[in-house]
């Protein structure tokens, strides 16, 4: 089994500039410390029922103080447990028919030890109903909680052993790429796939595998069993901005594809930006000013 790198020195890995043009970003210091988010649209083509469905996916990367032990943002109080993590908001839209999915998933990971991210959170809606998948990382492993209105998944609380989260491998290519798995390893998959496809909560093997090329680097990440395959691509250098992704799933019925490239990015601090006239900022992001 191929073991995944420990890093438990704080990264300095951060630079500053415009992510319009994150090619020339000059330095690596204060990227992620200006007070601004990253928030990039990308062009969705979402396979569900057969089908492939044209969506819109957003990903928010923003640093905050997070609290280790309740694991929560830090809002007041003593920062004892309080360490720096990188939190990504990652959503999809898109519509299979006359009815709408829509997901959110969230991944928090310290900064200073992103091969380990603390909690994961993912909620699905759509018009048959919604469901919520927690995952808090402790000592003796994954605490999972799940509450579907499907009724062979219904209400769990549950334990899973150490293992890569394959959701925290998208903060851990942004923090330090350098630290993917790969070789053969555990890993627990990644949320929105095990809602989409009514999974057990369980640990599988899976391989990981890093491909540089002069403008891009692709982790792909496959499924023991063959049954899925998981390819990211970045850029290789920081701020290592993410470019596509592509989920290949196989089964008796064929192979199925949903991608994503990205169309825009901006860096706002998007709290501060909830009134009317802060509706510009969408088409800035590629987005229509009254939905998604």
């Amino acid at each position: 089994m191929g073991k995944i790198p420990l890093l438990f020195s704080l990264l300095t890995a951060f630079s500053s500039g415009q992510t319009t043009n994150t090619r020339s970003v000059p330095g690596d210091k204060d990227y992620w410390y200006q007070g601004l988010a990253e928030i990039s649209r990308f062009e969705l083509q979402q396979s569900r029922y057969g089908d492939i469905h044209t969506g819109e996916a957003v990903l928010v990367f923003v640093t905050e103080d997070f609290l280790s032990d309740l694991q929560v943002k830090h809002e007041h109080g003593p920062k004892t447990h309080a360490v720096p993590i990188l939190k990504l908001n990652m959503m999809r839209r898109f519509n299979t028919g006359i009815y709408p999915y829509s997901t959110m998933t969230s991944i928090f990971t310290p900064v200073g030890t992103p091969e380990q991210t603390l909690k994961i959170s993912t909620s699905v809606q759509e018009w048959c109903g919604h469901t919520y998948l927690q995952f808090n990382h402790r000592d003796a492993g994954w605490q999972v909680l799940s509450h579907s209105y499907f009724q062979d998944e219904a209400d769990q609380q549950l334990m899973l052993p150490q293992a890569m989260a394959e959701d925290g491998i998208w903060t851990l290519i942004r923090l330090n790429p350098k630290m993917l798995p790969t070789g053969n390893f555990d890993l627990i998959p990644g949320s929105v796939h095990t809602r989409f496809k009514h999974l057990d909560l369980a640990v599988v093997q899976a391989n990981g595998a890093l491909r540089t090329t002069d403008e891009l680097t692709t982790y792909t990440l496959t499924y023991a069993d063959g049954s899925r395959t998981l390819s990211i691509s970045f850029e290789p250098q920081f701020p290592y901005v993410i470019q596509s992704w592509s989920e290949r799933l196989v089964s008796t019925k064929g192979m199925t594809e949903t991608k994503a490239s990205r169309t825009h990015t901006i860096r706002e601090a998007y709290w501060n930006k909830n009134h009317q006239g802060d509706r510009q900022l969408r088409k800035e992001l590629g987005l229509h000013p009254d939905y998604n």
